[in-house]
């Protein structure tokens, strides 16, 4: 009896569907509240203010959900043309190929007789997975899923848009602009700085950056909505 083997996602694939979460929470929390807060700087109705919420959220979360598949789509499809493209080199010129990698080594500062045998041994294991990755810096197989970054879109983003928008509906009349900048700001801070970790850049100029363009963001929404009240 055949026993089938579950493929486990990579790291790589984890951490990609990871930061497609966070991101669309962050541009759930961004655009809910530039909404809301732009709908309250012109209206008094907490009403039509929780309307124009919910219409932002639900359009969000399909824009964010539709533009993850499209965009995950065209990358693998990308990388399937790489593939085809190095298939054909390694049938038409091995050596070629075999050199590219062995120089690359070289030039990263590996000796050249260690750079030879490193080569040797791992296109003979399998030139494809070896020169894909060295020439187009990806692994063979390790494609994000479009329906799995999607759903984490499709889940974050209303997910994140749900603080703004409790913010603004909930709090007392004249603390609702103020407690709704607060919330969003801490919870950018929080979103930026777990964006900045996966992305592994900067961890204080990737939530600064966050959190500034969440604030300008409502300011100027609120100053567009202020001078049509």
């Amino acid at each position: 009896m055949e026993t089938k083997v579950k493929k486990t996602a990579t790291l790589a694939q984890r951490i990609n569907i990871l930061r497609a979460s966070v991101m669309g929470a962050n541009d759930g929390i961004l655009s809910v509240a530039g909404i809301v807060v732009g709908v309250a700087g012109a209206a008094t109705s907490s009403f039509a203010i929780f309307i124009s919420g919910i219409a932002g959220m639900i359009a969000g979360t399909v824009s964010m959900a539709m533009g993850e598949y499209v965009s995950v789509n065209t990358q693998k499809d990308a990388q399937r043309k790489a593939i085809e493209t190095q298939t054909t080199a390694l049938d038409d010129d091995y050596e070629a190929e075999f050199g590219f990698v062995r120089d690359k080594y070289v030039a990263s500062g590996i000796k050249p007789e260690l750079a030879e045998q490193a080569t040797k041994e791992m296109m003979t294991r399998d030139p494809l997975k070896t020169t894909v990755r060295e020439r187009f810096g990806f692994n063979v197989g390790e494609y994000t899923n479009p329906f799995s970054a999607a759903i984490a879109s499709m889940i974050s983003f209303p997910t994140g848009s749900i603080l703004p928008l409790v913010s603004i509906t909930l709090l007392p009349r004249d603390y609702r602009i103020v407690g709704t900048f607060m919330a969003v700001v801490v919870a950018l801070a929080i979103t930026g700085y777990i964006a900045a970790v996966l992305g592994k850049a900067n961890r204080r100029n990737g939530t600064m950056r966050n959190v500034i363009a969440g604030i300008l963001t409502m300011l100027v929404t609120y100053g567009i909505g202020h001078l049509f009240a």
